[in-house]
C-alpha cells in the first residue's frame, strides 16, 4: 500500500472545510443579511466557478448560468461572451473541480446526505439515462428559451433561476422574503412552486448523494463536457492497479475509475485517489 500517497489526499471533512471557506467568502457581504438588500458593488460583475445566487443577499459575485441567462437574448451586452468564456475556461482546466471543492449547494447536498436513515438510494433503474437530463435543462432553459423568448427590448428572461433553480429560492428567495415584509403579499404560485422544489431537493439529497448534481444542475452539465480534454484529470497506472475495485466503491457518483478515470459524474472529490490501497490513481496535469 502507496501510504504517503494515501496522507496526501485530503479527507473528505477536510474536503467540506474547503467547500464551507469559499461559501462563506463568496457570500460575505453580511450587510446585506442585516439589511436584507442585494450587493451591486463592482464584485458582482465577476461570477464565481459554482451555483451562487445572484440574489442572495450575501452574494459578493455572480453564478455564470445566472448571469448567461440574463444577457442571451441581447447581443449588445458582451457579459454574455464573458460568461461563456468563464465557463470554457474553468471547465477546461479542471473540469467539474468546482462542482465538488468550490459549490455552496453541492456542499448542503452531501451535508444532508450525512443524515441517518433507514435506506439508501446507490443506484436505481433509469439513474443513468435521467443523468442526461440536466443537458437538456441547459440547453432548453439556459440557451434557447432566454435567446428566443425576448421582451421589446431584446431582453430574455432567467428561465432556470425563475422556473427550476432551488439554490435561488434558498439563497434569495427566502431570506429577501423573510427580510421584507411588503414582499410576502405579492407572492404567488411561482414562489409556492420553487419552495416544493426545494423541499424535494433537500428530502432527494438525504436519500441520493447530490441529487440536483446528478439530474438538473445545468453547470455540472457545462463543466462535464470538458472532463476528457481538461488539464487537472485522474490517471490510473494499470501497472500498480491490483484490479481490487475499492475505487469504485468509494466513489459516490458511482463511477468506475478504472474503467473511465475521467467520467463526465466525476466531481474530482478524490475519494477513488484516497481508497486505492496500490496508490494507483493520480490527478496530473
Amino acid at each position: 500500500m502507496d501510504k504517503s500517497n494515501k496522507r496526501k489526499q485530503p479527507g473528505e471533512w477536510n474536503r467540506h472545510r474547503i467547500q464551507a471557506l469559499w461559501a462563506l467568502l463568496t457570500n460575505s457581504y453580511l450587510a446585506g443579511y442585516a439589511q436584507g438588500k442585494i450587493y451591486r458593488g463592482p464584485l458582482k460583475k465577476l461570477c464565481v466557478p459554482g451555483l451562487n445566487c445572484y440574489s442572495c443577499p450575501g452574494a459578493v459575485g455572480s453564478c455564470p448560468i445566472g448571469a448567461m441567462q440574463a444577457v442571451i437574448g441581447n447581443w449588445n451586452y458582451k457579459f454574455a461572451f464573458y460568461a461563456a468564456g468563464f465557463l470554457i475556461f474553468i471547465g477546461a482546466i479542471a473540469g467539474r473541480f468546482a462542482c465538488g471543492w468550490l459549490c455552496p449547494f453541492g456542499l448542503m447536498q452531501e451535508l444532508l446526505h450525512k443524515i441517518p436513515f433507514p435506506r439508501k438510494i446507490k443506484t436505481w433503474k433509469g439513474d443513468r439515462i435521467l443523468r442526461k437530463l440536466k443537458y437538456a435543462v441547459f440547453l432548453v432553459f439556459v440557451i434557447l428559451l432566454p435567446l428566443c423568448l425576448v421582451d421589446i427590448l431584446g431582453q430574455g428572461a432567467p428561465y432556470f433561476c425563475k422556473l427550476i433553480c432551488p439554490v435561488g429560492t434558498l439563497e434569495g428567495g427566502i431570506p429577501l422574503v423573510a427580510f421584507h415584509t411588503s414582499m410576502r403579499s405579492a407572492l404567488g404560485w411561482l414562489y409556492a412552486w420553487k419552495n416544493v422544489l426545494l423541499a424535494m431537493t433537500v428530502f432527494l439529497s438525504i436519500l441520493i448523494y447530490r441529487p440536483f448534481c446528478k439530474y438538473l444542475c445545468p453547470l455540472g452539465a457545462v463543466y462535464s463536457l470538458f472532463h476528457p480534454i481538461c488539464v487537472f484529470r485522474y490517471r490510473v497506472d494499470m501497472e500498480k492497479c491490483v484490479g481490487c475495485g475499492a475505487c469504485a466503491k468509494a466513489c459516490k457518483m458511482q463511477i468506475d475509475p478504472v474503467r473511465e478515470a475521467n467520467h463526465p459524474e466525476c466531481i474530482h472529490c478524490g475519494q477513488c485517489v484516497k481508497a486505492c490501497p496500490a496508490g494507483a490513481i493520480h490527478c496530473k496535469p
